[in-house]
C-alpha cells in the first residue's frame, strides 16, 4: 500500500508511516480521524492517538487519498453536524477551512452528523475494533473528520442480497 505521494518512506512523516503501516491491516470497521488538536486522548486499549501536528486539511487528503489507493477498503465519511454553526466571530478561520473541507471531501460521500453521535459509534466499535486517531495542529471546533472504513470490494447491497438468499 502507498501513500499518494511521491516521496518515499524516509521522506515520510511519522504518522504518514503509521498510516501506511496500519491501513493495509484495517477492514470493516476500524476507523481513522483526522482531529483538531483538542481532541482528547481515549483510554480504550484499541484507541491509538498519534500526534501529527501540522495541516489539518493536508492530513485529510494524504488519509482520503490513501484510502482511495487501497483496494480492500473504502470508507463512510463523517463531518461534525455542529461544524456548519460555528459562527466565525466565536472561530476566527472557520469560514475558510469549511470551504476546504467541502472541496477537499467533495465526491467522498461524507455525512453530517452530530458529535455525540459519531464519538458514540466510534465508541462502539472500539470495543473490539482498532481505531487510529490523528492529532493535527488545528485549533479550530468540530473540524475533525471520521473514516469508518468499510469493505472496498463488497457492498452492503451485496450484502443484503445474500442475506436474503441465505433465508430462502
Amino acid at each position: 500500500m502507498a501513500l499518494t505521494t511521491d516521496r518515499n518512506d524516509t521522506q515520510m512523516s511519522a504518522w504518514e508511516q503509521a498510516l501506511a503501516s496500519r491501513l493495509p491491516l484495517f477492514g470493516h470497521r476500524n476507523w481513522i480521524v483526522v482531529a483538531d488538536s483538542a481532541y482528547p486522548a481515549q483510554s480504550k486499549p484499541g484507541i491509538e492517538t498519534i500526534v501529527a501536528g501540522g495541516d489539518h486539511i493536508e492530513a485529510v487528503k494524504v488519509v482520503l487519498g490513501s484510502i482511495a489507493a487501497s483496494a480492500h477498503v473504502r470508507a463512510n465519511v463523517y463531518v461534525d453536524r455542529e461544524l456548519d454553526s460555528v459562527a466565525e466571530s466565536d472561530a476566527p478561520g472557520i469560514s475558510a477551512l469549511r470551504r476546504q473541507l467541502l472541496t477537499v471531501l467533495e465526491g467522498a460521500n461524507a455525512q453530517q452528523l452530530g458529535h455525540e453521535q459519531i464519538i458514540a459509534k466510534l465508541d462502539e466499535c472500539a470495543q473490539v475494533f482498532h481505531v487510529l486517531i490523528i492529532k493535527t495542529g488545528l485549533t479550530l471546533p468540530y473540524t475533525s473528520v471520521f473514516f469508518e472504513i468499510d469493505c472496498g470490494y463488497w457492498s452492503a447491497e451485496a450484502e443484503e442480497r445474500l442475506r436474503k438468499a441465505m433465508q430462502t
